[in-house]
């Protein structure tokens, strides 16, 4: 009979599998929950952009994708509806990259990969009792109402389109975004230094998304081009398009005795500001931490401690979703004064200097 667990983690996405390295590095046993698996033909078309502490702890658990799939951004462009427009740059910063846009499919199997080499890690079809269970089931989680959470949802009336594209020109490593008429146009640079090709997230209105999803390719390609300023030339769809609904949202209470929520089980931010996968990640460094640094007579599943990472977390969590929520309100208004005063803003905002400097600071996950 095998034996027992200390930390059964729901959830085997990148911010599960993650979290089990951590913890099995520090000799706790886990049993990792996985899902379903995804239906047959499904391609999955998402690419996160990652800061510098999210590299970090990915190279620390060796689960970091090569060069290929893990693109180092050299620069940041974002335009408003009215001329105004912010640029960053590595060499600005003093940095080798301002992020890395990382390949969804190619991070998940190098961490399926190390989880699978984790003699400390046991995969599991269905949850198993444990001092500690840590809820990282994504934002659909069925087991939070198990704890007694409250997960308040406010909806953005927006999804998300995504897709892959090639591009006429390369992309030179720089991200690109694009807010005009209440929507957000982002092409995130994929392939490596030399790479043509771009992740698109488009956040649109519901009506907007399912029309933009049911028009033929060349049409989309043209609506997108259009929408992009024609940055990168001509664009073709490299692959299907995928669309889900935006939302900020929060758990009332992370944590209690024995268990935890982390990642997007706990939180959801617009996608604008490209954080949400480096929230959750910072989640899985924060509990690790507090697990790790625990007095030797508490349990992993003590409430107390489980509540000085809650404690922890909870207001760059909150900050965030602030941010981003103001942002997506400020650029969803189209009335003319709203229109001149966000871009008066970002004209401002680009001459800042060491308000600019520190912004970029925080968005790399640097102090």
């Amino acid at each position: 009979m095998p034996p027992p667990i200390d930390v059964c983690i729901r959830g085997a996405g990148i911010v599960g599998r993650t979290l089990a390295l951590l913890l099995a590095r520090e000799r706790l046993r886990v049993g990792l929950v996985a899902g379903p698996e995804p239906a047959a033909g499904h391609s999955d078309v998402r690419a996160y952009a990652l800061n510098t502490a999210s590299r970090a702890l990915l190279e620390r658990v060796r689960a970091w994708p090569d060069e290929t799939h893990a693109t180092p951004v050299l620069g940041m462009e974002v335009h408003g509806d009215e001329g105004g427009a912010v640029r960053f740059s590595a060499q600005a910063e003093r940095v080798a990259a301002l992020a890395w846009i990382a390949d969804v499919p190619a991070l998940e199997q190098q961490l399926a990969e190390a989880t699978r080499y984790q003699p400390g890690i046991t995969l599991l079809a269905q949850p198993e009792p444990a001092a500690l269970t840590v809820v990282c089931e994504g934002r659909a989680s069925a087991t939070r109402a198990e704890f007694g959470v409250q997960f308040e949802v406010t909806p953005y009336g927006q999804h998300a389109v995504a897709a892959r594209l090639d591009c006429e020109k390369p992309h030179g490593q720089v991200a690109r975004q694009w807010f005009a008429d209440g929507e957000v146009t982002a092409l995130l640079p994929l392939g490596g230094a030399a790479g043509n090709s771009v992740a698109l997230v488009w956040s649109v209105s519901q009506q907007s998304a399912a029309a933009l999803m049911a028009l033929d390719p060349a049409a989309f390609e043209e609506r997108l081009q259009t929408a992009s300023h024609a940055a990168l030339g001509r664009l073709t769809l490299a692959s299907e398009r995928n669309a889900w609904p935006l939302q900020l949202a929060r758990a009332d209470h992370w944590c209690g005795a024995g268990w935890v929520l982390a990642g997007d089980a706990a939180h959801n931010v617009h996608p604008l500001a490209g954080q949400g996968l480096n929230l959750g990640l910072a989640d899985v460094r924060e509990l690790a931490q507090v697990l790790q640094g625990r007095e030797y007579w508490r349990s992993v599943g003590d409430a107390k401690l489980l509540r000085r990472y809650e404690r922890a977390r909870k207001p760059d969590v909150l900050a965030m979703g602030l941010a981003t929520d103001g942002l997506q309100q400020l650029f969803a208004r189209t009335e003319a004064p709203w229109a001149w005063a966000r871009n008066w803003g970002m004209k401002g905002f680009e001459r800042s200097g060491p308000l600019k400097h520190w912004v970029a600071r925080q968005a790399m996950g640097r102090l």
